[in-house]
């Protein structure tokens, strides 16, 4: 009866781990052969002449200014949507640092008059 309450200590641990990584299958093209792997894209056997490598990495700078001139496109399309969004949603310009000057002198001038006015108000007999 104790026997079935209390396990043995060495069923519940894991086993240990193996020196060795697990091996991925290589795939190859005829499944029953397992000389050298198969890759997708072997190396070159020579270098290629210079009139192809010029072309590619005159295609591959083409491939680069599109790719950066569309990342550049879409983040100003989104920034002026959010700025538009922003707009839609508030009413009003939703950028505080683009505030008119004109409005916050007016009402500094006009809370300091009311104050200096209130001050200054003396009557006279």
């Amino acid at each position: 009866m104790t026997d079935h309450q209390n396990p043995k200590p060495t069923e519940n641990l894991p086993s240990p781990p193996s020196t060795n990584p697990p091996k991925t299958p290589i795939r190859s093209s005829n499944p029953g052969f397992s000389g050298s792997p198969h890759y997708p894209n072997p190396p070159d056997r020579t270098n290629p002449d210079t009139a192809t490598l010029r072309e590619q990495w005159k295609f591959a700078i083409r491939q680069y200014s599109k790719w950066y001139s569309h990342a550049w496109g879409t983040a100003i399309l989104a920034g002026l949507s959010f700025y538009a969004l922003g707009w839609i949603i508030k009413g009003s310009n939703p950028l505080p640092s683009f505030k008119p000057e004109e409005s916050d002198s007016k009402n500094a001038s006009s809370s300091a008059s009311d104050d200096v006015g209130d001050v200054t108000e003396v009557k006279r007999s």
